[in-house]
């Protein structure tokens, strides 16, 4: 003999007071986190479109320098058993053409964090590097070369003052004022890119150099 109707339907009626009781729990608990918002947190991550946009940039360059040096070098030699000092001399006019920038393929998974909800970005970038220097063979000449009476002509004076003269005009690239353009136009760069991305507000960090 099967279960009668009466018992069918009481069985039917409780299940669905289960259910209406299971939904009403639900929307209570709903209703009351969104009226602790303490209670929800937003989770950060890096996006990684953005950090793969930024790292096609590859160098991001943002200073131009045109600078001049004069180089002033001596091959100082001694004859007679020392007695006499004489040289090979140059002075060499340099001008040269550097490049300053920001090596972004050097970023990290954690150097490009986004928060979409605020449409805001953290970027921790590598310092500003000299990228290149180049002499301006134009504007590069001997000035003067003077070889006493009883020295050997160094045939090789001139291109260690060339040389010199790209290692002088890359340390004075490096002036901490021009470093601080680097970074302030690397900045505005930046800022510019990841605007196509909806991204409104953009902080930097800058790893020491």
């Amino acid at each position: 003999m099967g279960p009668s109707p009466r018992f069918g339907l009481t069985r039917a009626v409780g299940l669905v007071a289960w259910v209406a009781l299971l939904a009403a729990a639900i929307l209570a608990y709903v209703s009351m986190e969104r009226g602790h918002p303490g209670a929800s947190r937003t989770v950060v991550r890096p996006t990684g479109t953005v950090l793969m946009s930024v790292r096609d940039l590859a160098r991001l360059e943002t200073n131009e320098l045109h600078m001049e040096k004069v180089i002033d070098l001596a091959d100082k030699q001694s004859r007679l058993f020392g007695l006499i000092d004489t040289s090979d001399a140059i002075l060499l006019v340099a001008a040269g053409d550097v490049t300053i920038g920001v090596d972004l393929t050097k970023l990290g998974d954690d150097d490009v964090v986004v928060d979409r909800e605020s449409s805001s970005a953290r970027l921790t970038l590598p310092a500003p590097e000299v990228l290149s220097v180049r002499l301006d063979e134009e504007h590069t000449y001997v000035y003067k070369r003077s070889t006493s009476l009883l020295a050997d002509r160094n045939e090789h004076l001139e291109s260690k003052a060339r040389q010199e003269a790209v290692r002088s005009i890359e340390e004075a690239a490096r002036d901490s004022a021009v470093m601080e353009k680097a970074r302030k136009q690397a900045e505005r760069q930046l800022g510019d890119l990841l605007k196509k991305f909806g991204i409104t507000r953009t902080t930097f960090g800058w790893r020491p150099s």
